[in-house]
């Protein structure tokens, strides 16, 4: 028996399409789950990152928060909800209703942001809710209201594939988008003549595909667009019609962008005036251009204005509105979009109306028939969280994210949620940073157990559906906010009993008075049946009442005994819309407006902090790792927190690589390991977000990142912050590979989990010495790990030291110990808990080296197919395989999402040069 069910991927704003595959006669079980790619979504077609590719893996009940607590203590749904309800209410009582706040989550579907907006804004009155899409886009919306009236992205997908020139500012788009990279990547394999350049301080993978990489410096873009505006002036490559006849306050515009000289320009960005006119001129040259950007220009001080001076480029040049051309910011959350759309930000309305709009307010309260909206805009995520400390916030509901461990000054969030007088917080995990600080813990249903809506960067609104029972008492987050606004009178406005019934309303608001004025209409699918709703095909907005969409709703049988699939639209069905392609946009006169923007770049620097904190993800992580992180596919790559130095700033500080290291900034520590290399700009370094207390001792890096905030956006800065390193010295280097976790009883002064096959990987660094060390685990209680046999082995040349336990021939555990950091394969070592152990290979396993037999796969690069780097290189030296295409074919490393390419290509450049270098002249 197979059934099948297509969804969406629930990490990124690519918003893949997934087919979840269920056999066997336990359907909710995780190992009777598959996931592939499906190919009728127009975002995939059937292609999935190594995130997307491991999802059957996160459906585990680790960590599962599986019943309401009440401090701690298992509750009733009732108790619960009556408790949050009374405290609720009893606080707008007492404090009034701006005491209380929602903080929610673009992880949420839309339908769920949908009812607790309403909720907030329409029923209690205050606009305190905000969403951590506030960390991730809100430059992005700023600036497209700023220019075009509205929060609109014109383009779509498409366009980057048409287009002959892709500018990437601040995107990693390999490894944070890898689908729509693959997608580009296959574009210009089609057509070599398309040109990318990669803007970034750092090389990341990205920059592999780019034919010119500015590295710039941190703060600097807006000097680096402005002097592309002015360049496009002075050399008379305006489209002075399309200036003259659809936009306004360009001259303004020109004056101040004409300060930003070549030189002035490559002083401020550290780049030469060369690549400038470089990059300069391929922009002037080229007609059909995109530019992509994400993180690196949303998250600063100056977003909203880099995002216009972005935007201003292509007015000027009228490269908006058609295929193949125009700015497109590509969102992190899978529903930060659906999100925009309902108003989720503490300043927005719901269907994209303008909370500080009193007509707006009264279009949606008359809609809504509620007592009451809210008049002005509530607090934005870093006000929030200093209000919750100032004791103006006194209740606190936080849905689906983990400000604990995102928000900057990410102590002073945790001091102020333990200090809160009451904190709700509804999330699928038992236990992550935030949850320490609940007083309530309410169990929501996970991705595979609910149904609803999300939108894409491209506005393409896709199904999630359910394949399986919520585990435990699980429910919705619709449905809790649901039960709580009945129980505080409103249960005429809130009768839901699906969401579609949400989607329904959802799409009726955004077509209610509308007649073309505002840009989001869904309008056309107000109508939709629950069977209609079940079979929804994607269709992309806007899709009014009075227009005939090409996505038609087609009725689909349900899944059925057979392999039979739940329909979504056939690709060919589905038809992206461009806005702008008339001229007109959403501003009073129909013009898009120009924004004067001042060039001068950010200055950060502090004394005894002379290096620039730059922080982002990873690839096969996911924000807090509440999900990836129980994955041992997906911490194959890399398995510790890390700080990326370039060589020169490390030997100024003495660190060598895989040393500990002491980030510093004014306001915390963090401790991680050494990642020395060229492709990062000196002065500058990276750590990445994901790790929290849950799986490293101190690399919570959002901590040391300042609360300073855009301030149009009020978006954080979280990629300018100055820092200063120290070389951390432990005593003795340990890693380790165990059945269970081994550093919850152990005093250590560093230490960094991740899940292997059959166990868990520890890296692990102690303040005792040596011999103190081994003592600890010759004595380690044999409560814990059973009766076992403890086999050592010593090198006293090399100063390392290995014990390992077993029982009969299973190894329990196994750990090595240096003076300096520990040599030994991670993978290798990890994959000695699969195999039996003989008396002969447990003195292999001691000494730490592969054989024959057992060989060592190295560093895993692909984490896809779990191809090391050693299997590579053979297949470079043995197999003769001299291009990436070659390596893929022979060991499927790269065939893919394609994310781990870059490094396969390094990896041949330095197998080759080492060839080179041996072979006799």
């Amino acid at each position: 028996m197979k059934q099948s069910v297509k969804t969406c991927c629930p990490y990124c704003g690519v918003g893949c399409g997934v087919v979840a595959n269920i056999a066997g006669l336990k359907p909710d079980a995780a190992e009777s789950i598959s996931i592939q790619g499906d190919e009728t979504h127009p975002a995939n077609f059937g292609k999935l990152c190594s995130k997307g590719s491991d999802l059957a893996a996160t459906l585990t009940p680790q960590n599962r928060l599986l019943y309401p607590l009440i401090n701690g203590s298992r509750s009733s749904w009732d108790a619960a909800l009556d408790l949050v309800s009374d405290k609720l209410q009893r606080t707008i009582d007492e404090y009034g209703a701006e005491s209380v706040a929602f903080y929610v989550s673009g992880q949420l579907l839309t339908e769920d942001y949908y009812v607790v907006n309403k909720l907030v804004k329409g029923y209690l009155g205050t606009a305190n809710i905000d969403t951590n899409s506030r960390l991730c886009m809100a430059s992005s919306v700023a600036g497209h209201k700023r220019a075009f009236g509205s929060d609109t992205v014109p383009g779509c997908y498409d366009d980057i594939e048409q287009a002959d020139l892709v500018v990437l500012t601040g995107s990693n788009l390999a490894w944070c988008h890898p689908i729509l990279f693959q997608r580009l990547q296959e574009a210009k394999k089609r057509r070599p003549a398309l040109k990318v350049v990669g803007i970034d301080p750092r090389i990341t993978a990205t920059c592999d595909l780019a034919d010119l990489h500015l590295q710039i410096k941190s703060g600097s873009d807006i000097s680096l667009f402005s002097g592309l505006l002015s360049y496009l002036a002075e050399h008379e490559l305006l489209d002075n019609a399309y200036i003259q006849n659809h936009t306004s306050g360009f001259e303004d515009c020109l004056e101040l962008a004409s300060k930003a000289t070549s030189r002035q320009v490559s002083a401020d960005t550290g780049i030469q005036e060369s690549q400038l006119a470089e990059f300069y001129r391929l922009f002037a040259g080229t007609r059909k251009v995109v530019t992509i950007y994400s993180q690196g220009v949303n998250q600063s001080e100056q977003g909203t204005d880099t995002v216009n001076s972005i935007i201003n480029c292509h007015l000027a040049t009228g490269r908006i509105g058609r295929p193949g051309m125009g700015p497109f910011s590509v969102t992190g959350q899978p529903n930060a979009m659906g999100g925009r759309e309902v108003g989720g930000l503490s300043n927005m309305l719901a269907a994209h109306m303008e909370l500080a709009e009193p007509s707006h307010r009264q279009l949606v309260q008359e809609f809504w028939r509620s007592p009451k909206i809210a008049d002005k805009p509530g607090l934005k995520a870093v006000d929030l969280f200093q209000a919750i400390a100032d004791k103006q916030i006194r209740f606190l509901w936080i849905m689906a994210t983990n400000p604990v461990d995102s928000m900057p000054r990410a102590d002073s969030v945790k001091a102020a949620l333990s200090s809160c007088d009451f904190v709700v917080v509804s999330d699928i995990v038992e236990n992550n940073d935030t949850q320490m600080s609940a007083d309530v813990r309410l169990p929501a249903a996970a991705w595979s157990e609910k149904d609803g809506t999300v939108t894409n960067s491209e506005r393409c609104i896709s199904r999630q559906r359910a394949f399986r029972k919520p585990l435990g008492e699980a429910r919705p987050d619709w449905w809790q906010v649901v039960q709580v606004a009945r129980r505080l009178g409103y249960a005429d406005a809130f009768d839901y009993e699906k969401p579609s019934a949400i989607f329904r309303e959802h799409a009726a608001l955004s077509a209610y008075r509308n007649n073309g004025r505002r840009d989001f209409d869904i309008g056309y699918y107000e109508g939709v049946s629950d069977k209609e709703y079940d079979a929804l095909q994607s269709f992309y907005w806007p899709a009014s009442k009075t227009s005939e969409p090409a996505e038609k709703i087609t009725v689909a049988g349900g899944v059925a005994a057979t392999e039979s699939v739940t329909t979504m639209a056939a690709s060919t069905a589905i038809t992206p819309v461009r806005f702008f392609s008339d001229g007109n946009f959403f501003t009073g006169n129909a013009r898009a407006r120009f924004v004067a923007v001042d060039a001068k770049p950010i200055q950060r620097n502090k004394k005894g902090f002379p290096l620039i904190l730059n922080t982002g993800r990873i690839r096969d992580q996911w924000h807090t790792m509440t999900r990836t992180g129980y994955s041992s596919r997906l911490n194959s790559h890399l398995a510790e927190p890390f700080v990326q130095i370039h060589p020169d700033d490390a030997s100024r500080y003495g660190i060598k690589a895989a040393e500990l290291v002491q980030v510093s900034s004014e306001h915390a520590d963090v401790v991680v390991r050494a990642l020395v290399t060229e492709k990062q700009l000196p002065g500058n370094v990276f750590v990445p977000i994901h790790w929290s207390e849950q799986f490293a001792s101190n690399a919570r890096v959002d901590k040391l990142v300042s609360s300073i905030t855009d301030p149009f956006s009020g978006q954080p800065a979280s990629k300018s912050e100055p820092v200063s390193l120290s070389k951390v010295e432990p005593s003795v280097y340990g890693f380790a590979v165990s059945r269970v976790p081994i550093h919850s009883n152990h005093e250590l002064m560093y230490w960094a989990v991740a899940p292997c096959s059959d166990g868990w990987r520890t890296e692990f660094a102690s303040a005792s010495g040596l011999e103190q060390e081994v003592a600890y685990w010759k004595a380690l209680p044999s409560d814990v790990y059973g009766q076992v046999e403890v086999a050592e082995f010593a090198d006293e040349k090399k100063g390392m030291f290995s014990l390992a336990a077993f029982s009969k021939d299973e190894l329990q555990w196994a750990v090595f110990l240096a003076r300096t950091p520990v040599s030994v394969s991670r993978v290798w070592a990890s994959q000695q808990l699969q195999v039996s152990h003989s008396p002969t290979t447990r003195s292999v396993l001691l000494a730490g080296i592969a054989s024959a037999e057992r060989p060592d796969q190295g560093a895993i690069v692909c984490s896809c197919f779990m191809v090391g780097s050693n299997d590579i290189r053979l297949a470079i030296q043995k197999r003769n395989c001299l291009s990436v295409e070659a390596i893929g074919e022979h060991t499927s490393a790269g065939t893919n999402c394609g994310s781990c390419r870059s490094e396969i290509r390094g990896l041949l450049k330095q197998t080759q040069t080492r060839e080179m270098v041996c072979s006799p002249s």
